[in-house]
């Protein structure tokens, strides 16, 4: 039962990063921030910090679906946000915990590594991870985890071949598909929807900053938090790229840590600059 009018719950299926900047602690601020109510069930415990991931520790597969059917059992999921799997065993769960959803929209972020490089899940996790793929809404790959998951050696470079490698990933399985385009080249970041047969582009100036901790999990929880509320893929993905660099812009000029920052998930908040080793 809905507890204010147009209220929303988002259940976030992730790993936990205990500096705050990706997994499940940016989902449940991105979905906060989205006027949602986040839920959540984690795969995995990182040891990280801006500098990079350190090591993780795996949630046994029992126990994920444990938290994940006892959340079900009383509260109403309006959408499913999936992020780190960590094993191929937390993978073929999830698979089993999805296949019972009925009409319930899910996003699946392929999380392969981190943003400093270190690789989060193992070689097996991929036959379960692709089956994932016929059972979600949207997958979201940057380039590099596209090129992976269709088996080249490089990430594309043009428009052309973003769109066939979108088209491959559709005949894994995928739904709809966003290639996110911000580790291409260039000036602007170039977005690529594919969603029933049609392409959709998003072209924006790339942002200057060293703050990008976290963009992935955020854009995939603020388009689960769109297609919660009712929008077209279309438009939950146009206002999750809208929602993500503004949060990028306001995280831009503060400093948290001695690496790559988080995002500022709530950007029309003001926070007062203070001294310190974080700023």
């Amino acid at each position: 039962m809905s507890l204010v009018p147009n209220y929303i719950t988002v259940l976030t299926i992730a790993g936990s990063d205990g500096s705050g900047g990706a997994g499940i602690q940016a989902d449940l601020k991105t979905i906060a921030a989205n006027n949602g109510y986040g839920l959540s069930v984690i795969t995995a415990v990182t040891a990280q910090n801006t500098l990079g991931v350190r090591s993780f520790h795996e949630i046994p597969p029992a126990f994920i679906a444990e938290q994940f059917r006892t959340i079900a059992d009383d509260i109403g999921i309006d959408a499913v946000k999936i992020g780190m799997l960590g094993s191929p065993e937390a993978a073929e769960t999830v698979v089993g915990l999805i296949e019972n959803l009925d009409g319930v929209p899910v996003v699946l972020d392929t999380v392969l590594r981190s943003s400093s490089g270190k690789s989060l899940f193992e070689a097996e996790t991929m036959t379960p991870m692709q089956r994932l793929f016929g059972l979600v809404n949207l997958i979201t790959p940057n380039l590099p985890e596209a090129a992976l998951l269709t088996g080249r050696n490089k990430a594309p470079a043009t428009k052309a071949e973003i769109e066939v490698m979108a088209k491959d990933l559709q005949r894994k399985g995928a739904s709809s598909v966003l290639v996110k385009g911000g580790h291409g080249e260039g000036e602007r970041c170039n977005d690529c929807l594919l969603h029933e047969g049609k392409f959709f582009w998003y072209s924006n100036p790339k942002i200057e900053t060293d703050n990008t901790h976290g963009t992935g999990c955020t854009l995939s929880s603020a388009i689960a938090c769109g297609l919660a509320k009712g929008e077209t893929m279309n438009e939950a993905v146009a206002s999750a790229i809208d929602y993500t660099r503004k949060a990028l812009l306001a995280g831009a000029a503060w400093r948290l840590g001695r690496g790559n920052g988080p995002l500022e998930h709530f950007p029309g908040r003001k926070v007062e600059a203070r001294p310190g080793k974080n700023r």
